[in-house]
């Protein structure tokens, strides 16, 4: 069975063509910075030259018909689409059909940068692939097992009893990924493993994850909270969204708009989300993208040791996601500092690239790079529901 896998992020798109019995991967892709000036499409398959397309997509539709003249006339069985918000109404991966599309048309509000692309993806391939069976897969399904003590959020129980207004976490794929893919890294049960996972993109959130199971996670009712991110603010006191409205004479919309799109370290940068961007203008002696840099890992460094004291002791700290995988920079400063609990980074193994363990040979708490693979856990899924 060929499975295409349509991954899309708040300003990125990855897609794979994946033939699940082998487990090969037949074509994959990404399209980077929608959105943004300097959009780019990068495609590889087999036996074929790869193919990049410098072109600014507007938005996730216009990329996914560029992906499709690409694949041309492959051979798709099915589709697996990564969707961010199931509330709690999609526990597991389902089927999409109409009633499932008017529903998740009802939590956009809960996710609004992801929701929409996710949508637009699921709608330009039922257009294209009328009769291809769609299957969601949500991110917020491996999250299911945080405890109450844990999602309640300290506001009236009527609240979670009436609107269902909890923490719901995000990034499960990736962080279920993560949880399944350390334990074979280091050879041992994960019965046995306290892991934090850090996935750090343009969208950042941290799991802490014990036997195989997540007891918290940085996201919550919605992807804004948490981390600073690239457009999103993190962690805000809520009353800042009063005063917001009153000072800049914004309504709602408009500031829940400036919280998702316009903050994070694009807003504290004034230049970019793209941490590339930001290294390069830090390195060239703006002061606020390396404010920006700082207060990001900063946030990520909290949130580390708050899980720690969550676990009660730490024996992995992975990373995974866009940055977190390509930037030994980032790693490095987040875990500077954390000898206290025995992390230490070995500088040469940092600077490689790849899935691999960072630590110090004698650090107590192994460090490991472990690159994201969302698309075949999809896969995965797709086929067990089909």
């Amino acid at each position: 069975m060929n499975i295409l896998v349509v991954n899309t992020g708040s300003s990125s798109l990855k897609y794979q063509l994946i033939d699940l019995e082998k487990e090969q991967v037949l074509a994959q892709g990404r399209v980077e910075r929608i959105g943004i000036s300097g959009s780019v499409l990068l495609h590889s398959q087999e036996n074929c030259k790869g193919i990049r397309i410098n072109q600014d997509f507007t938005d996730h539709t216009a990329a996914m018909e560029t992906v499709f003249e690409i694949l041309g006339d492959a051979s798709i069985d099915a589709v697996g689409h990564r969707i961010v918000h199931g509330g709690e109404e999609f526990k597991e991966a389902v089927l999409v059909d109409k009633k499932v599309i008017d529903s998740l048309r009802k939590l956009e509000v809960l996710a609004p940068l992801h929701m929409r692309a996710n949508i637009a993806g699921v709608e330009a391939c039922i257009q294209h692939m009328p009769g291809v069976p769609m299957v969601a897969v949500f991110d917020t399904a491996f999250h299911q097992t945080i405890p109450k003590k844990a999602f309640l959020y300290g506001i009236p129980l009527e609240a979670y009893q009436k609107h269902k207004i909890r923490r719901y976490g995000f990034h499960g794929t990736s962080h279920r990924y993560v949880a399944g893919r350390v334990p074979e890294i280091m050879k041992i049960d994960k019965e046995d493993l306290k892991i934090i996972s850090c996935h750090l993109g343009n969208g950042s959130s941290i799991a802490a994850i014990q036997n195989g199971k997540v007891i918290d996670t940085s996201m919550g009712f919605t992807p804004l909270e948490g981390l600073v991110m690239g457009t999103r603010c993190g962690d805000i006191d809520p009353a800042i969204i009063q005063y917001l409205m009153q000072s800049m004479d914004m309504t709602i919309e408009e500031t829940i708009h400036y919280l998702n799109a316009c903050s994070g370290v694009l807003g504290l940068s004034g230049l970019s989300s793209d941490f590339r961007d930001l290294f390069a203008a830090s390195s060239a002696g703006n002061p606020d993208a390396k404010t920006a840099i700082d207060v990001f890992c900063y946030r990520v460094k909290k949130y580390i040791g708050s899980y720690i004291a969550a676990l009660g002791n730490v024996d992995v700290i992975a990373f995974t996601g866009g940055i977190a995988e390509n930037s030994p920079e980032i790693r490095d400063m987040v875990l500077t500092g954390m000898d206290f609990i025995n992390a230490r980074i070995d500088k040469e193994s940092n600077a490689r690239r790849g899935e691999r363990i960072i630590s110090a040979p004698d650090a107590k708490v192994k460090i490991i790079v472990v690159p994201a693979n969302e698309e075949m856990m999809i896969a995965k899924e797709t086929y067990r529901l089909l």
